[in-house]
């Protein structure tokens, strides 16, 4: 039967009732919070309206329907299943997704949750190449699944394909056989036949009663809303990007509240390299995210990688109970992914003992040297260059990265991360929560020449948005949490006290690195992130 997280210091747990169908939550526990719109369950449940046939996210603003015509499901795929569609009005594409971490007490639970997680991912893998990635077979798969989720593997697949093309359908410039394809169909065909059948209605029609774009563009293209649960820190968020943004790459615009940055994209077997924009919009819990022309062919891999990036599937509350014991709590404070584990690596390795300002600087001079100039046609006097390719670096003499300012045996160990990166856990496991890869990972950088404990950690910490680490030897987290008036913690009582803040150590570790920075941003420029 299907299981759900719920927030704290909310609604009691939606739990399963027997009275109800299959699959279905309970109606006493979900309908206070539909009523209240409580944001911290938007996209842990879907309420599905016996009237009209509709479901929603618990946040829509249409009017609340009545208790009678309600029934609760732990997931959009069980709602359709049950034969509701998706509102046009609150989106169900666009909720935010639930936070996946590994248990080894469960491990049947997370392989499902894990097999869910991939799907939205990469929506145009079939279940059998799904179960042969997570070296399960698939009837072993139908089988866990269908006990965690309440739905086939498959039922899942066709929903989260389904629900990618609604939002293309209604946010982007492509055309049916485009969105088609986007979404993960085989072809324009099926893909009419299963959204009919589906929606009972046509792709088309669907369009046509679509609200106008969105007016933040990049390119001159449309953008694609992603919701997330409040609170969100934007200001934090961005502060932080801003820090580290580096020229040419990226830039952040706190004013606007705005990032824009180049990318790569890996799609069908080439890569694609464009531009995309980002603009947060705190007043409805919302981010717009605005690609290049070049890259809405793989909105389907861009979309959850953004949302990784900006960690917009956090829920905080849940977060908080378990960082109470900190100094203070920056509210909806996020943990930073990437958009390309490479990229992150080597801009930890260029951090490393020196400030953020330097690190900064040396990776501006890295991507003149060694990076490529975005396509004609997509760049900005912002974003003009594309982070340098591992095989790119890989070529590269000591002395070549040595003479931007770089010390040799760093240069050695940026040469050495690239040769290797083919072949690096860290690299090639597309999720840190796999069964033993974040280990893996962690010892096999460790085993790098100019990578130590605090690197590795901190590389999974953003590579992977690892949510439970703690780098050791961290000056200001000791800092911070020595007791005034008392003797620094030793290695073992920091490791200890920071158990308290499992399983969000990692969001504690940014907590902390925050409070410093208000209290004291001169020093906090020393940090070398």
């Amino acid at each position: 039967m299907p299981r759900l997280p719920t927030p704290p210091n909310a609604a009691p747990a939606p739990a399963l009732d027997g009275a109800q169908g299959a699959g279905e939550l309970s109606t006493a526990q979900c309908y206070p919070a539909l009523l209240a719109r409580d944001a911290r369950f938007d996209g842990l449940w879907f309420v599905g309206v016996s009237s009209t046939g509709i479901y929603c996210r618990p946040v829509c603003r249409v009017k609340t329907p009545r208790r009678e015509n309600c029934r609760f499901f732990a997931s959009a795929a069980q709602a359709e299943s049950a034969g509701y569609r998706p509102c046009l009005r609150c989106r169900p594409e666009t909720a935010p997704g639930a936070q996946l971490r590994w248990s080894v007490t469960d491990a049947s639970r997370t392989l499902a949750r894990q097999a869910a997680a991939l799907m939205a991912e990469d929506p145009r893998q079939s279940v059998t190449a799904l179960a042969a990635r997570l070296g399960i077979s698939s009837r072993h798969l139908q089988r866990i699944f269908e006990a965690e989720h309440g739905v086939p593997p498959l039922a899942y697949l066709h929903t989260r394909r389904l629900l990618l093309a609604k939002q293309l359908l209604m946010d982007s410039p492509l055309g049916m056989a485009e969105v088609a394809a986007a979404a993960g169909f085989g072809s324009q065909r099926r893909f009419n036949a299963l959204f009919q059948q589906h929606y009972r209605l046509q792709p088309g029609s669907l369009r046509k009663a679509g609200e106008p774009p969105p007016s933040v563009t990049a390119c001159g293209e449309p953008g694609l809303r992603l919701a997330y649960r409040p609170p969100l820190a934007v200001d934090a968020l961005l502060g932080f990007l801003a820090a580290r943004a580096v020229p040419g790459v990226e830039h952040v615009d706190a004013h606007e509240r705005l990032i824009s940055r180049s990318l790569r994209l890996p799609h069908q077997g080439r890569t694609l390299a464009g531009r995309l924009v980002i603009r947060f919009q705190p007043e409805r819990d919302t981010v717009l995210l605005s690609p290049c022309s070049s890259l809405w062919a793989a909105a389907g891999s861009l979309i959850p990688l953004v949302r990784r990036w900006l960690d917009l599937d956090a829920a905080p509350d849940a977060i908080h109970q378990h960082l109470a014991g900190l100094p203070s709590l920056e509210p909806g404070l996020r943990l930073p992914g990437c958009l390309d584990r490479f990229e992150l690596a080597v801009r930890a390795v260029l951090g490393q003992q020196v400030t953020v300002a330097a690190a900064r600087t040396l990776a501006s001079r890295f991507v003149e040297r060694f990076g490529e100039d975005l396509p004609p046609g997509h760049q900005t006097p912002e974003v003009r260059r594309l982070f340098p390719l591992p095989e790119r670096i890989a070529g590269a003499s000591i002395e070549s990265i040595a003479e931007l300012g770089i010390i040799r045996n760093r240069a050695q160990a940026l040469i050495t991360l690239a040769q290797r990166w083919p072949t690096l856990a860290y690299a090639r496991l597309q999720d840190g929560h796999l069964a033993g890869g974040q280990d893996l990972a962690l010892s096999e950088l460790q085993d790098l020449p100019g990578i130590g404990p605090w690197t590795a950690q901190y590389m999974l910490m953003r590579g992977w948005s690892a949510p439970d680490l703690f780098p050791p030897g961290d000056v200001v987290l000791r800092q911070q949490l020595t007791e005034p008036g008392q003797a620094a913690p030793t290695p073992r009582a920091l490791a200890e006290r920071a158990q308290g803040f499992s399983p969000y150590r990692s969001y504690a570790v940014l907590q902390l690195w925050h409070h410093a920075a208000q209290r004291t941003p001169a020093t906090a420029a020393s940090r070398k992130t």
